[in-house]
């Protein structure tokens, strides 16, 4: 037991082999329900055994006495950009234009390795705004073990209507580089999505609305029948399809489309929720993405009143609950800080939700919207992607927050936060 607690001081990402573990922690949260005294044993890369106590077998396992902690499902974001950082760092302009794509990669790679050290052992990574196919790579890296990080969901490029998203503002006689791949009418259309899941796209990603022209108010961009037509070839290769969409209207086309969820949702209605609702279709809301920009904006958070923009997101937010719309988690990160991922779980409390039901959200949730049935829940079989916190997030949800974490796990393997620089 000493030895291998040395190593865990020596080694601050992929600390030691694949073992087997019997993890003794207070409690358990599997995703769905709290057990006090639970315990959990892994062998290799999955999940062996989960029950009281005495009731689940020590014999050939190295014993980690967690006292004081809370385990649970690795978390699941929701709705990333690894190949983005803060906006009050650089622009998306400059991101998207000036940045070396070799650079953004580079930076990903620690985005990766902040992201897993945090407890989320999965991203849907929602685009790579520029940068082509350079999110399959990192995803391959990570597979492959050369370097530390989550498991990804990656959609690549994403589609936009020609002429509806960014950056903007230069000369119409210059072609300037998208952050997503223009695609327009049948045929186009096709081939795009087509192409980008031949590229190695998990999910095709679409704007439903954006602001069009110079900067002016967010308008639908593809019609019903183009949205109606991507996610007819997509589900034909078994891959579903995720909407940015801020609007009612914008909204309203991909939920009678068939996508699977909606990312925003600012703008939504009472009977825009109701239409999700009786769609299936699950709602991101990326609260702490506004709440960054808000700030970035000059808004002095605490000290100064919420601007429009925030008291009509809680507005939408009650909305969206109000209707018994499902709600993913995922904040959007890449506008704000990598590894700071746990703002949106605690977020979501602020605005109404209860902490039981974010951490819901953030496992098993996620994971039924997304289709990743191996893990999401803590239950024999599945992957061993674990987080051990430090205090009860199922009662104080800043317990979740990257400061606390003591351990994760990705398939069996340790990673200890402490041993590595921040």
């Amino acid at each position: 037991m000493k030895k291998r607690l040395l190593l865990l001081l020596f080694f601050p990402t992929c600390l030691v082999a694949q073992s087997i573990y019997l993890l003794k922690p207070d409690r358990v949260f599997d995703g769905e329900r709290v057990h006090e005294g639970w315990v959990v044993r892994t062998n290799g890369e999955k999940i062996e055994s989960v029950g009281p106590a005495g009731s689940v077998s020590a014999t050939g396992a190295t014993v980690l006495e967690l006292k004081g902690t809370t385990l649970l499902p690795g978390l699941i974001e929701g709705h990333s950009h690894l190949l983005l950082h803060p906006y009050n760092e650089t622009s998306w302009d400059d991101q998207v234009l000036r940045e070396p794509r070799s650079l953004r990669v580079s930076r990903a790679t620690v985005h990766a390795q902040r992201t897993l050290l945090a407890g989320f052992t999965t991203v849907r990574d929602l685009g790579t705004e520029g940068a082509d196919y350079d999110d399959v790579g990192i995803k391959q890296a990570i597979n492959q073990g050369i370097i530390p990080g989550p498991r990804m969901m990656v959609v690549t490029r994403a589609l936009i209507a020609s002429g509806s998203y960014g950056p903007k503002g230069f000369s119409p006689d210059l072609d300037v580089p998208q952050g997503a791949e223009e695609a327009d009418g049948q045929d186009a259309l096709i081939r795009a999505v087509r192409r980008q899941i031949g590229k190695g796209a998990d999910a095709i990603k679409i704007y439903a609305d954006y602001r069009w022209g110079l900067m002016a108010d967010a308008k639908p961009t593809f019609t019903l029948d183009e949205l109606k037509l991507i996610v007819e070839v997509a589900k034909s290769s078994g891959r579903g399809v995720v909407a940015h969409a801020s609007t009612a209207e914008g909204m309203r086309r991909a939920i009678l489309a068939g996508c699977e969820t909606v990312e925003h949702g600012d703008a939504g209605t009472p009977e825009i929720f109701a239409l999700m609702k009786q769609h299936g279709t699950a709602l991101c809301p990326t609260l702490a993405a506004g709440d960054a920009v808000s700030q970035y904006r000059g808004w002095k958070k605490g000290q100064e009143p919420e601007p429009e923009r925030i008291k009509q997101k809680r507005l939408t937010f009650k909305q969206a609950l109000d209707a018994g719309v499902t709600i993913c988690a995922g904040g959007d990160v890449g506008v704000f800080s990598h590894g700071d991922n746990a703002r949106e779980l605690v977020m979501m409390v602020d605005y109404g939700l209860k902490p039981l039901d974010v951490l819901r959200s953030a496992t098993a949730t996620n994971a039924d919207v997304f289709h990743l049935n191996d893990r999401g829940r803590v239950k024999p079989g599945l992957l061993a992607d674990l987080v051990i916190v430090t205090g009860d997030p199922t009662r104080q949800i800043d317990a979740i927050r990257s400061s606390n974490v003591k351990l994760v796990l990705k398939g069996g393997k340790i990673y200890d936060p402490a041993t590595v620089a921040r």
